[in-house]
């Protein structure tokens, strides 16, 4: 499939089914973050598959490292094409996150989080950070370091990402806006900003699935971005 888009399913069972059901395996892959996945558990993720989507499971495991040793290998029993970890959780936990695909023969995708998109460097400031750009770039160098397939970022964080760790080191970044919006997400860019950056997979949530036609802006969205 060529399209880039994931399109994050943040609502109701019922409203996320027809939201599947309207789109199509070839435009697009699907997130199923934790609101959908705490209201109906797996069995959302067993439908989303059956209708042929790549899922990308996007519950960003971060606890000791057994538990999430634990977590990443249920989540790898669902069959899901992408499963996130907190880089932020240290080395021990990504070693175990890791080993606990090893008995797989195609095991899902293993993304780290750096620092999310709705913050800016006042808000890591709080927390002691005091710059987010090199928080996440240290961050994505520690990721690179256990074996993780990439990390999600924001797309303005990418041409330095790749330029350091490759260009094979998936980049999937949220913060996508077709148009500036009034919203929770401050680090952000366009669609074609974002794939002139190199990211490889762009999760745009709220232009598509709040719209009148969710189908018609997806298609737009790619006609866009010349798929």
């Amino acid at each position: 499939m060529n399209s880039p888009i994931i399109v994050p399913l943040d609502a109701n069972y019922e409203r996320s089914m027809i939201l599947a059901n309207s789109f199509n395996p070839e435009l697009c892959r699907l997130k199923v973050g934790n609101q959908l996945f705490t209201s109906t558990g797996p069995r959302v993720v067993d439908e989303l598959c059956s209708l042929g989507y790549e899922v990308f499971l996007d519950l960003k495991f971060h606890d000791i490292p057994n538990t999430v040793f634990e977590a990443v290998r249920s989540a790898s029993e669902l069959g899901v094409w992408m499963i996130n970890i907190h880089i932020s959780g240290g080395s021990n936990m990504l070693k175990h996150a890791k080993k606990a695909l090893d008995s797989y023969d195609n095991p899902p995708l293993l993304i780290g989080v750096t620092m999310l998109t709705s913050l800016s460097n006042e808000d890591v400031n709080e927390i002691g950070i005091a710059d987010i750009s090199n928080s996440v770039i240290n961050l994505a160098k520690l990721a690179k370091e256990h074996d993780l397939d990439g990390v999600v970022c924001s797309p303005q964080e990418v041409p330095k990402i790749k330029k350091l760790l490759g260009d094979d080191f998936i980049a999937v970044t949220p913060g996508i806006r077709p148009q500036l919006t009034d919203d929770d997400q401050t680090r952000v860019l366009t669609p074609k900003e974002a794939l002139k950056n190199g990211s490889d997979y762009l999760v745009i949530g709220r232009p598509i699935t709040a719209s009148q036609n969710p189908l018609k802006s997806l298609k737009e969205i790619l006609r866009d971005i010349n798929l």
